[in-house]
């Protein structure tokens, strides 16, 4: 993989161009900025800017007052590779608060099914088409993580409903028990497909869960005819990913701003 190449690629398809994430949810061009708008329980933020030493701080003006307006709390999703240089501390001047780092990793679908993984005695794979297996997801989200999902339960539940052919769900089962829940989000067109979620219960960690739902929705992303895998991935993540093949693009921080203008 030419990890050049493939990034300028996501940065065109996947943000300069990018859609709406569910539905509902506006995505629209202002300026030197793409941003997607939306209910409370949508994400709301900035995905790409081509930005300067000129043009930044009344940009970022234009969106703080834009989500303000709104009533709405957002997040500027900032990459490593994003410009001006210095956008992190503009954006920390304007009240936004960076959250914790992620990777930008890539891997080509094909790769990927070469490692199925065999899961745990007692624990299978169950899709999610409704509310009811999204309450798992949720169960199991909070097992993981140790908080709830908050807003984007309520639009998992509506993207099922409204466009399941560009969301593939799965909860990973300890009999009765949600012990993992992961998605895949699946971007027409493009050639990308997400993957999100992935945390597992604590007493189920290191028994290969989170490599089983990788290799589970590689292989719907590969029957779908979808080239690349991408993952945000954080510091407990990456290391598992990188032993996948899974490559660093860039990274990306979350630079969140409270409501109000």
């Amino acid at each position: 993989m030419d990890k050049n190449e493939v990034r300028e690629i996501f940065d065109r398809v996947m943000r300069e161009n990018a859609r709406p994430d569910g539905p509902g949810a506006l995505v629209e061009r202002v300026g030197g900025v793409v941003r997607q708008s939306g209910s409370a329980d949508h994400w709301n933020g900035v995905v790409w800017s081509d930005l300067n030493q000129d043009t930044a701080d009344a940009a970022i003006a234009e969106q703080v007052r834009h989500f303000g307006l709104m009533g709405r709390e957002f997040e500027w999703k900032l990459y490593a590779h994003d410009l001006p240089v210095d956008l992190p501390e503009r954006l920390k001047a304007a009240g936004f608060v960076p959250e914790p780092t992620e990777a930008l990793m890539v891997a080509e679908v094909r790769e990927q099914l070469a490692h199925a993984v065999e899961l745990p005695e007692g624990v299978r794979l169950v899709p999610v088409t409704d509310a009811a297996g999204v309450d798992l997801v949720a169960r199991a989200h909070t097992l993981a993580f140790g908080r709830e999902m908050g807003g984007s339960k309520n639009r998992l539940v509506a993207q099922l409903a409204e466009t399941p052919d560009q969301v593939v769900v799965v909860v990973a089962m300890a009999g009765d028990e949600p012990v993992s829940g992961a998605r895949m989000e699946l971007h027409p067109g493009t050639g990308f497909a997400g993957l999100w979620g992935g945390g597992t219960a604590p007493g189920w960690r290191g028994r290969g869960i989170y490599r089983a739902l990788v290799a589970h929705r590689a292989a719907i992303a590969a029957e779908r005819g979808y080239r690349y895998l991408q993952v945000d991935a954080s510091d407990q993540s990456r290391p598992i990913l990188e032993r996948l093949g899974f490559s660093v693009l860039s990274t990306t921080t979350p630079y969140v701003r409270g409501a109000g203008v």
